[in-house]
């Protein structure tokens, strides 16, 4: 009864289309003041060491007694330095910012040796993709042309790379577990997103200047493919053969956060998507919005509607604004206000945000798909 209260109370303030008229309108001038915001936490935040994160402040006991290698967490903090320093990158210009980044490609450079924390548990693909798509934003940024780390840099770029290569799992994709039994050392089970940002990452790479096999990329795209639904949706897991009588998780209103990372590295990797695809993922992103409010900040994954996850919430937003971002001109400045509100409207008083309790990762891992998906956004 609660729950069904709390969701007609959430619709009703969100409204329920792109013309919701309780939106009131914000302007590039608080999106800016909220992108100050999010770097000084991130400044504030950073370790001594150039990191972000660790395995304290998680107040769900089962997740302090499940995610207890500290390998994992060695996964988790590489990936959570490896989006903050691209956010840094991306939209920081201050000394300050320039310094923080600097501290967190050094970081990822000493860290390129991420291992499997277990049998069942393949965390570590995590921080081979953000690690090098950090490494990647620093590859390709003027700040280190000519400079002697630049060259480090490349060759930590190839470790992770080496690394995914490595871990790609039997079907063609990643996974961030494994399920599948007997274990084998190339993984088995995959997911879409995980596949898709894996994709996003390499091909970021590529254009950063990183010699990235398209071997790897062209199994992975064929995964995303597979995981593609005739209704818009793409399913979670990698299946041999999708399962067209959905789940509640793989239709449209589970898929929300996953349909536009699919988009964006089947798009990156020169496959058709039409503009009309593209319309359909943003439009139900925001109209069906509600499901991924509904789910932030509960403990328990999949727990809420349509099974979605509050980790869904702010990685589903950055790979949005990369789906706007590709968009013709006069069609960003309809869902671009969308975003904005989405975003701006869970940032903390200190400047961060989060959607779900993970130790010390969840604040800038948030924020820092929040910086990126906000700079991104501001681009005319």
């Amino acid at each position: 009864m609660n729950a069904l209260i709390a969701l007609l109370a959430f619709a009703s303030a969100s409204g329920d289309g792109l013309d919701s008229a309780s939106e009131g309108p914000i302007t590039s001038n608080e999106v800016h003041a909220a992108i100050d915001r999010g770097i000084a936490f991130l400044l504030k935040d950073q370790r001594s060491d150039g990191s972000w994160g660790g395995p304290q402040g998680s107040v769900t006991t089962w997740s302090g007694d499940v995610w207890s290698n500290p390998e994992t967490h060695r996964a988790w903090k590489v990936a959570t330095t490896g989006l903050c320093g691209a956010a840094l990158i991306e939209v920081g210009s201050s000394d300050d910012a320039r310094k923080a980044a600097d501290r967190a490609v050094r970081y990822l450079i000493d860290n390129a040796d991420v291992r499997r924390p277990d049998v069942w548990d393949t965390m570590n693909n995590w921080a081979y993709i953000y690690g090098l798509q950090g490494l990647a934003r620093a590859h390709g940024s003027p700040r280190y042309e000519g400079s002697a780390v630049r060259a480090e840099i490349a060759d930590a770029g190839r470790k992770y790379l080496e690394k995914l290569e490595r871990f790609q799992s039997l079907n063609g994709g990643w996974g961030y577990l494994e399920f599948n039994g007997p274990r084998t050392r190339r993984p088995q089970w995959a997911t879409s997103f995980m596949t898709a940002a894996a994709v996003v990452a390499m091909q970021q790479a590529n254009g950063a200047g990183f010699e990235v096999d398209q071997k790897v990329i062209d199994r992975a795209v064929r995964v995303v493919n597979r995981c593609r639904l005739p209704n818009g949706a793409y399913t979670y897991r990698v299946r041999t053969v999708p399962n067209l009588n959905s789940a509640y998780i793989d239709q449209v209103k589970g898929s929300l956060s996953r349909i536009p990372v699919c988009q964006t590295a089947l798009m990156l990797s020169g496959q058709e998507i039409s503009l009309e695809d593209r319309r359909f993922g943003l439009v139900h992103f925001f109209r069906d919005h509600k499901f991924l409010g509904i789910a932030m900040h509960k403990p328990i994954p999949h727990e809420a509607y349509y099974a979605n996850s509050g980790y869904f919430y702010m990685f589903g937003h950055y790979y949005a604004s990369l789906v706007i971002e590709g968009l013709p001109v006069a069609e960003r400045s309809v869902y671009r206000p969308k975003l904005w509100h989405e975003i701006l409207q869970i940032q903390q008083r200190d400047g961060s945000m989060w959607d779900y309790d993970m130790h010390g990762y969840d604040r800038p891992y948030g924020v820092a798909y929040g910086l990126m998906a906000l700079g991104r956004s501001l681009k005319e």
